[in-house]
């Protein structure tokens, strides 16, 4: 990720992952996006979330690769 803020907006989780804003506040609805939370009237998300699910969808949808048959 480009920016080296600790927190992040939806929309620039948008812009640094390519997930519509619109399905990042559906993952926050439904519970299946990364952690945030509201600072005042914004909701954000920490970078070290963000990144933690990123290589959790990663580990979960990972195919091939060494030692694969």
């Amino acid at each position: 990720m480009k920016n080296e803020r600790a927190y992040l907006t939806t929309k620039q989780v948008g812009a640094e992952t390519g997930i519509p804003e619109s399905t990042l506040r559906y993952y926050r609805h439904c519970g299946i996006g990364p952690a945030s939370f509201r600072m005042g009237r914004r909701v954000v998300y920490r970078r070290t979330s963000v990144e933690s699910w990123i290589a959790d969808q990663e580990s979960a949808s990972t195919r091939g690769g060494v030692g694969a048959a």
